[in-house]
């Protein structure tokens, strides 16, 4: 069973930039699907983006112009910045691992109509609030 425990600053002024890492129990880093996740107060989940194994990223095309995500298999860990943070970027941040075998629209962009199908496991989630 993989375990995932994220790490990071539990507050963030707004402008600064929001970095989090998520430790990764075993070496599935190297050949699985990684995901950041987000859950505001009181809204649904929304995903942020994916890193691939190869370090291949995709984002949220709302988010793209603020988000990276990057690994480094070495230390078994993935990571996530969001710049120019404001108070709409308040919320639970989870990641997450997906499953190889899904095909991305099931994975990554069903948040809206289905579900986060496919990611089988999760942080417990970092609180990441931006002052107003």
């Amino acid at each position: 069973q993989v375990h995932l425990q994220e790490s990071g600053p539990g507050l963030v002024k707004p402008s600064e930039t929001l970095s989090l890492n998520c430790n990764v129990s075993d070496d599935s880093l190297t050949r699985d699907y990684w995901s950041w996740i987000r859950q505001p107060p009181g809204m649904a989940l929304e995903w942020i983006g994916h890193i691939d194994h190869s370090g291949n990223a995709e984002y949220n095309p709302s988010l793209k112009s603020r988000v990276t995500i990057w690994l480094d298999t070495s230390k078994s860990q993935f990571y996530l910045n969001v710049t120019s943070t404001t108070a709409a970027d308040t919320a639970v941040y989870f990641c997450a691992r997906a499953k190889r075998e899904c095909t991305r629209k099931r994975c990554y962009f069903g948040f809206e109509d289905m579900g986060p199908v496919g990611l089988d496991f999760w942080a417990k989630g970092q609180w990441s609030p931006s002052l107003q």
